[in-house]
């Protein structure tokens, strides 16, 4: 088995490297499901936008870890109160504890670089997230940590055809 990328907590350094993460897995894991606007220069400059003012708050608004292979982010994580609008799409939390995204590049995946990412930001706590029904590989990973469907749904109204399940644990 290949050895798992380093996991740590992120830093305001880490925030172009997290934007560039951030849109090429999400090219790698939702083309053909999303549109093109979401993987362009625009959509990584607007992720480079997010993370830097995620990261550089004072009171963070969450946990977010990053992974690393040689000294490159590779991944990152990020969860945090279930209060926030995109934890709740309109239906009450059940946790306290969101997640709101873990991601890793599809060429580290397979190396426990998420399992690290997971208990990094949420360890063994309860908590919720929403995934996109059509990510099964998503959802089986979730399911190995314990999580399971609670059958509410969210019709994206932005990305047409986009339809995600809430799971809980």
């Amino acid at each position: 088995m290949a050895v798992p990328p380093c996991v740590r907590a992120a830093t305001i350094d880490d925030a172009d490297a997290i934007a560039a993460v951030h849109v090429a897995t999400w090219r790698e894991t939702y083309a053909g499901l999303i549109p093109e606007r979401f993987f362009d220069a625009s959509a990584l400059e607007a992720r480079r936008r997010m993370w830097t003012r995620i990261l550089g708050r004072d009171l963070a608004p969450g946990a977010v870890a990053v992974a690393e292979r040689a000294g490159r982010i590779v991944g990152f994580a990020f969860a945090g109160s279930s209060n926030h609008p995109d934890a709740l799409k309109g239906v009450e939390p059940v946790r306290e504890l969101h997640l709101f995204s873990i991601y890793l590049l599809a060429s580290e995946q397979g190396a426990g670089g998420g399992h690290a990412l997971l208990a990094a930001v949420l360890g063994d706590e309860p908590a919720q997230l929403w995934v996109a029904s059509a990510n099964s590989a998503a959802r089986a990973f979730y399911e190995s940590h314990g999580f399971h469907e609670d059958g509410h749904v969210f019709a994206d109204p932005g990305i047409e055809g986009l339809v995600e399940l809430r799971m809980v644990r």
